[in-house]
């Protein structure tokens, strides 16, 4: 056998499966249509290609599952979590959970662009953090780790020149994610200056979004994680009644089982995995913590515009943080307050009405699993706006988007000095 023959043997199959790969991803075909048990798995997976995709996203949403965006307080999956109550009960609907730790509004913006069809005049819960209204704002490290092309792609393919996008193309390319593509770069120049597209940047996007979609179709529902066990594990764990009494004292019991370990109402694992050793430097560590002036307030707007745009009637929760650990580490309450107060002026003054403001409670026994999450009988709380929200037809939104809340003018709008009700 001669030299060319050999080297074709050794290097023939991994040419030939490339191109059958490339013609894959360049054909009009598609590829997926999940099972029912993939999208139960990929509902509380919280798996960054499922967040990042389409496919799956977009098939759950057209049924019984509602999105429920938030961050790190998804994880927190104990017997009395959103996706455990659902299940149990047989509610009417199923979360399907959008965000982890490092989600911020930001990010949150742009994993709607997928499923936009799938948001028309539907429901949705958003769980707030004041901790993303940090003076910097999103993180570029942790809004690289979830940022997709593909939803790049989508957007730009449904680009129209309004100021929610020229803000957003602008906030894109503060990122490195924004540089990743030089083609994608290019176009978002041109989005943040309100120019159009050219045709060959259309042709490109249509390309990209060929490849894109299949690589998502055909990899998107592999290695989604473990939760669900997690979820089975919960639901035997509840009482047969969903009555509030009986969850509140099952919240309770489970509450007090998990927090033996320290005197800060923090689960007993969480405490002796991440705090256990580091408490006495962390005393007064929070004490100049402030979220009153942050970009995050025109991230956000980037949301609550896309809700007014899709007609998606939206519970916003607020939930609290742990009232020992605040005193502990010297968090200021005021500046908290002034917080909350800010994100609800902002949504309250564009009509955005449906809000769970749970920030008072964190000195509730077990309210909290940790420092900032929600715990047992918290979840509870959720529980108890969430599921008249979703039983009952609610008043169809008026929503009426005001853009100054674009500006750096509402970013550094400071609470203490200013009143936010005279904001117009």
């Amino acid at each position: 056998m001669n030299s060319s023959k050999r080297l074709w043997l050794i290097i023939g199959p991994v040419i030939t499966a490339f191109i059958i790969l490339l013609l894959l991803l360049l054909s009009p075909i598609n590829f997926a249509h999940n099972s029912a048990e993939t999208e139960r798995r990929a509902a509380v997976s919280l798996a960054p290609q499922v967040f990042k995709g389409r496919q799956i996203k977009k098939q759950a949403l057209a049924g019984k599952y509602v999105p429920f965006f938030g961050s790190s307080e998804l994880s927190r999956m104990d017997p009395l979590h959103p996706s455990v109550l659902a299940q149990k009960y047989h509610r009417n609907y199923r979360p399907f959970l959008l965000g982890a730790a490092g989600t911020q509004s930001l990010t949150q913006y742009y994993s709607m662009q997928p499923i936009e069809t799938q948001m028309k005049n539907k429901k949705a819960v958003f769980i707030i953090s004041p901790q993303w209204f940090v003076p910097q704002g999103a993180r570029p490290d942790a809004f690289g780790f979830y940022y997709s092309k593909l939803q790049t792609v989508d957007w730009l393919q449904q680009i129209q020149n309004t100021r929610m996008n020229r803000y957003a193309a602008q906030r894109l390319l503060e990122m490195p994610s924004g540089h990743s593509d030089h083609a994608i770069a290019q176009m978002l120049r041109k989005v943040a200056k309100g120019k159009p597209l050219s045709n060959y940047n259309r042709l490109q996007l249509s390309v990209s979004a060929l490849i894109l979609s299949h690589e998502d179709q055909l990899f998107s529902d592999y290695r989604l994680g473990h939760n669900l066990s997690k979820i089975d594990k919960g639901v035997k764990q509840l009482p047969d009644s969903q009555s509030y009494a009986s969850l509140g004292k099952t919240a309770t019991t489970l509450g007090k089982e998990n927090t033996t370990n320290n005197t800060l109402g923090i689960k007993n694992s969480f405490y002796s995995n991440r705090l256990r050793g580091h408490v006495a430097r962390l005393k007064g560590e929070q004490a100049k913590f402030d979220y009153r002036k942050s970009p995050e307030y025109s991230d956000f707007e980037l949301v609550l515009n896309q809700f007014a745009q899709t007609h998606t009637d939206v519970l916003f929760i607020l939930p609290p943080i742990n009232e020992r650990w605040a005193k502990y580490t010297g968090l200021n309450r005021e500046m908290i307050d002034q917080t909350n107060n800010k994100i609800k002026q902002q949504l309250a003054s564009q009509g955005f009405n449906n809000v769970l403001d749970l920030s008072q409670d964190g000195g509730e026994p077990y309210f909290m699993e940790d420092t900032i999450h929600l715990g047992w009988r918290g979840w509870v709380a959720v529980d108890k706006g969430v599921r008249p929200f979703m039983a009952n037809k609610q008043a169809k939104p008026q929503y009426h988007i005001n853009t100054r809340y674009y500006s750096k003018d509402w970013q550094q709008l400071d609470p203490t000095t200013q009143n936010l009700t005279s904001f117009k």
